[in-house]
């Protein structure tokens, strides 16, 4: 129930899976909730937050440390040099595409609702590729082209031209040093502790003077965040110990999940007057050091709980580990686009909003299906030569791979 032959982390695969198809769910729900998205409903309220809440905090920090873990396992089976023009070819290539035909739809929505353009398509496209930067409302000007949710990918090609860097200068044999004292640091309590107690500082003294972008530079919260998920996927992959003491702690990781995200609740519902006392301004640190738990308890609780009963390989996890990056790349324009051709039907938002999960669900994988079938589309969408076969956590995983946000 560990680990399989060949140490392949099947569950790490399932668990990828589970991630990229929250997103679908979570940026639906983008659409109907009070904070800033693309375009939103006329019933926007904060009725679903709290349930948004429920994977804000954790759901992208679980995607890079899952991906450093792969990449982890790429190192042990291709030299440096060949990891990083690999990777470099299954992100950037879809994320230029991506830039060029799959994004520009999101801003196109997002400007003919928020200023009323009547420009066409063919008329923003061609602001869109120039980079103008005149659509401005608020103080605020959109940023043209833009990467929109394909921050992730941009993101992860960094981190691994990074790490690629460090296991080039430092040796395999120094890194695997590395990853087996840090496998006997983090046993018991301290698998808890010491990750929050890192996020902590970073959020401590970054959060408040560099605020989040996805525009790679100057987004230096953000990158102590997700490059410290990322190492510790990377630094962890290997050491089977860890997995299982994460096994254990499944039970207690999920309580400290579930507390951190009833406090993180209360918090954002307080109203002004409650929040902006000074008991709340002392408490500050603590509360602080309570968000930080609870973007890494939920790792380890589902990590710990996906040890313990997904283990194990199939079809399905072959099939759904090679569609869940073209899933990715197109499902944000699926709902954004679909929103805004659903308004003037005026569903209700109950109904309107499963219709769009199971319109994006069933678009997304119908683009998969064309994709995998035509060679000369498949690197625009991550994938690798159709002979490839995808297996956890190998050399033919495409990009471990990939995704985001919000």
């Amino acid at each position: 129930m560990n680990t399989t032959e060949n140490n392949r982390l099947y569950f790490l695969d399932w668990i990828r899976i589970f991630a990229f198809f929250v997103l679908i769910f979570y940026h639906t729900g983008m659409y109907y909730v009070t904070w800033g998205w693309h375009v939103k409903s006329p019933y926007a309220s904060d009725a679903i937050e709290p349930l948004m809440m429920l994977s804000s905090p954790w759901r992208l920090g679980l995607l890079f440390m899952i991906s450093g873990v792969a990449t982890a396992f790429m190192l042990q089976k291709i030299r440096v040099g060949a990891l990083l023009k690999q990777r470099s070819w299954r992100l950037l290539v879809p994320l230029v595409f991506g830039m060029l035909v799959i994004v520009p739809p999101q801003p196109y929505f997002e400007v003919i609702e928020k200023l009323n353009y009547a420009g066409s398509y063919a008329d923003f496209m061609r602001l869109y590729v120039s980079g103008y930067h005149g659509f401005c409302k608020d103080g605020g000007c959109l940023d043209l082209p833009t990467w929109n949710h394909l921050w992730f990918v941009v993101y992860l090609w960094a981190y691994t031209m990074v790490i690629g860097g460090v296991a080039a200068l430092a040796g395999a044999e120094r890194l695997r040093s590395w990853s087996a004292t840090l496998g006997r640091q983090l046993t018991g309590w301290k698998i808890i502790a010491l990750p929050v107690l890192v996020l902590f500082v970073a959020r401590y003294a970054l959060v408040e003077y560099f605020p989040e972008t996805h525009a790679l530079v100057n987004d230096w919260y953000n990158h102590a965040h997700y490059f410290f998920l990322f190492a510790m996927g990377v630094m962890l992959a290997l050491q089977k110990g860890f997995w299982a003491n994460v096994d254990k702690l499944r039970w207690t990781s999920l309580g400290l999940w579930l507390f951190s995200w009833v406090v993180v609740v209360v918090l954002n519902a307080m109203p002004e007057p409650v929040a902006n006392l000074p008991i709340i301004a002392q408490l500050k640190p603590l509360l602080r050091m309570i968000v930080c738990l609870g973007q890494w308890a939920p790792i380890m609780a589902i990590c710990g709980f996906g040890h313990r009963h997904l283990a194990f390989d199939s079809a399905k996890r072959r099939y759904l580990t090679e569609a869940v990056f073209p899933v990715y790349i197109v499902h944000q324009t699926l709902i954004v686009s679909m929103a805004h051709w659903l308004k003037p039907v005026k569903l209700a938002p109950g109904i309107e909003g499963v219709v769009l999960v199971v319109l994006t669900f069933t678009i997304s994988f119908g683009v998969f299906e064309v994709v995998r079938r035509i060679a000369v589309l498949r690197p625009l969408f991550g994938l690798g030569r159709a002979t490839s076969q995808t297996s956890a956590y190998a050399p033919q995983v495409p990009a471990a791979a990939a995704s985001p946000s919000h």
